[in-house]
């Protein structure tokens, strides 16, 4: 969906509806209909009026009154039907948004979640497409009558008296110009930049949150998180220049539409100054009832514009996932030779960054090597390794498995030939046994079993009141960050692959979960390519060859001895990691 000069928000609703597009159609048609028949029972109330002021026969006031009552009636279930018809369309639109969304999420590259944040995205997803479900539901037959009405009762005000119809719409037309000057282009930049200063903060609130246990510690409260406490004073300063923006748009707006009953009774004073008639009182006895109309339809018209707006900045963060460009998919029928990993002058730069991550970068790995990635934090690492399995693609250069660019690997291939064990754990709230299943669904309970061993997770089995079957976080059934680890190592067991990277995975371990998570690192990487990422340099001084990053760049590799006899960067961070781990309190 590209974005146009002239956002057409309702082709593309229409495109998302499918074949439900032509229930969008007719729901505005009976909203307009229900419009009209809601204005004509005033018509009957004016021959009531006059019925009642001309002393005409009384029993022609009840059937006029049964007549608007019918209308009315008519006008609820015509409105509701529209109504049933929006809603059916908007549920469609819904969940054909959601399903678009997540095809293309997909086919994203992984390094999209890290860049805009999961939280951003499961926003757009729910939010935004909520945000567009509710204005189909709802305000689209609201807009139509909103529309409608104002056409109507311009036909009621000025058939009777066109003279006192001229005076009321006076301040209806001067409010409906305050009206337009809070919205239009300006108004939809400033919608947006309401829409962003909420994500922010929404995505600083929930860091906030995580942080609260640091916080109530050393008794600190919301100023020592700069970045919230930025975006709340953000957020507040531009919620108040935006109110002061519009109070005198809004006080003209709201005086004008309020004001119309002033005008009536200037109106009455002005006809009647010269003796009063049956047809004089009749006509402001009808406008007295029948212009306050007006302040209502300008103010749903109003309200109108606001959901108009909101739908508007919904469905460009909506386009904003599907022109996110996936990864390009080429089938050249070339199939890895071995499991050997070749780095040809890499180069990779986050959006907006403003130098490179990873700058040319060339290493050969060996099929069935073990190897380290080591460096100061923000050296590079794990971005190398995020290279690997196309969580991006290069900026520069290439990247070979077995002979074959990975860009040359459909995606479902090159995931079968890694498995990556990530430092934060990631489990879904479903059984061990589903979790563990992710990497292979067709799995039987014992391969499930047997990963489960092999990757040292038997005591937290024993230890669970369903086994394999219970549901983690279901009656206060929760694993710590090492148990967790262990089952996503037995979800890497299971997969099988040849080349298997580990990123920092013993990071949050425990002592006892640790000396667990190295055996069955141990075991599931016999016979394959192992690149693991770590600051223990306790655990990587048996890796057949250790590479040093720094600053984006590779700046020595070796083994263990051969790096310490470098006297470089290694050595130094191997002699202060010795001396961080001999400290003991009160030495």
């Amino acid at each position: 969906m590209g974005k146009t000069e002239k956002y057409d928000h309702m082709k593309l609703i229409r495109e998302y509806a499918g074949g439900h597009k032509n229930l969008i159609t007719l729901g505005r048609c009976l909203a307009a209909v229900s419009a009209v028949l809601t204005l004509i029972p005033f018509y009957e109330l004016w021959k009531i009026i006059r019925t009642a002021v001309n002393g005409e026969d009384p029993g022609k006031i009840s059937v006029y009154a049964w007549i608007a009552v019918a209308l009315i009636v008519g006008a609820l279930l015509v409105y509701i039907a529209a109504l049933f018809c929006t809603h059916i369309a908007a549920f469609r639109v819904q969940a054909n948004m959601r399903s678009s969304l997540m095809r293309r999420i997909i086919t994203l590259p992984l390094g999209v979640f890290d860049e805009d944040g999961t939280g951003k995205i499961r926003r757009i997803v729910n939010d935004s497409t909520a945000a567009t479900e509710t204005y189909i539901a709802h305000s689209l037959a609201d807009k139509t009558v909103a529309l409608v009405t104002p056409i109507g009762l311009l036909v009621l005000v000025f058939a009777f008296n066109w003279k006192i119809g001229l005076i009321t719409m006076i301040p209806a037309v001067i409010g409906f110009l305050c009206m337009m000057s809070m919205m239009g282009k300006g108004m939809q930049e400033k919608m947006k930049q309401y829409q962003d200063a909420l994500e922010t903060m929404s995505s600083e609130a929930t860091e906030y949150v995580r942080g609260i246990p640091v916080v109530k510690t050393f008794g600190q409260t919301v100023h020592s998180f700069k970045r919230f406490k930025a975006c709340i004073d953000g957020y507040g300063k531009w919620t108040t220049d935006y109110t002061l923006k519009l109070r005198f748009p809004m006080m003209g707006f709201m005086t004008c539409i309020n004001a119309i009953f002033a005008f009536i009774v200037l109106a009455a004073f002005v006809f009647t100054k010269n003796g009063t008639s049956s047809a004089d009182i009749l006509n402001i006895m009808y406008y007295i009832i029948v212009t306050p109309l007006v302040t209502v339809a300008l103010t749903k018209i109003a309200y109108s514009g606001e959901a108009e707006m909101n739908l508007i900045d919904a469905l460009k963060r909506v386009d904003q996932i599907m022109e996110i460009e996936p990864l390009k998919e080429q089938n050249t029928g070339k199939k890895p030779a071995d499991h050997g990993i070749e780095l040809k002058n890499v180069s990779y730069r986050y959006k907006g960054a403003a130098r490179d991550a990873v700058s040319n970068v060339s290493l050969s790995i060996k099929a069935g090597e073990h190897v380290a990635l080591v460096g100061p934090s923000g050296s590079g690492k794990t971005t190398l390794a995020e290279l690997l399995v196309r969580f991006f693609d290069v900026t520069e250069g290439e990247i070979l498995i077995g002979g074959v660019n990975v860009k040359e690997l459909p995606s479902g291939d090159l995931m079968e030939q890694v498995s990556f064990v990530f430092q934060d754990s990631r489990l879904i709230k479903k059984s061990i046994l589903e979790n563990v299943r992710m990497a292979k669904p067709e799995a039987s309970e014992e391969e499930v079993l047997s990963a489960l061993e092999k990757a040292q997770c038997m005591d937290i089995i024993e230890k669970l009141p369903n086994g394999i079957h219970t549901v983690i976080g279901e009656k206060g059934t929760y694993l710590s960050g090492g148990e967790q680890q262990r089952i996503t190592i037995a979800r890497a067991v299971l997969k099988d692959a040849p080349i298997l990277i580990l990123d920092e995975a013993t990071a949050f371990a425990d002592p006892d979960n640790e000396t667990k998570v190295q055996a069955a690192f141990e075991e599931l990487s016999k016979n394959k390519t192992l690149i693991m990422i770590a600051h223990r340099l306790s655990t990587v001084v048996n890796a057949d060859r250790i590479f040093v990053m720094e600053d984006g760049k590779c700046t020595e590799f070796g083994s263990h001895n051969e790096l310490m006899d470098q006297n470089g960067l290694y050595k130094r961070m191997f002699e202060e990691y010795t001396r961080s781990i001999e400290w003991k309190v009160g030495a």
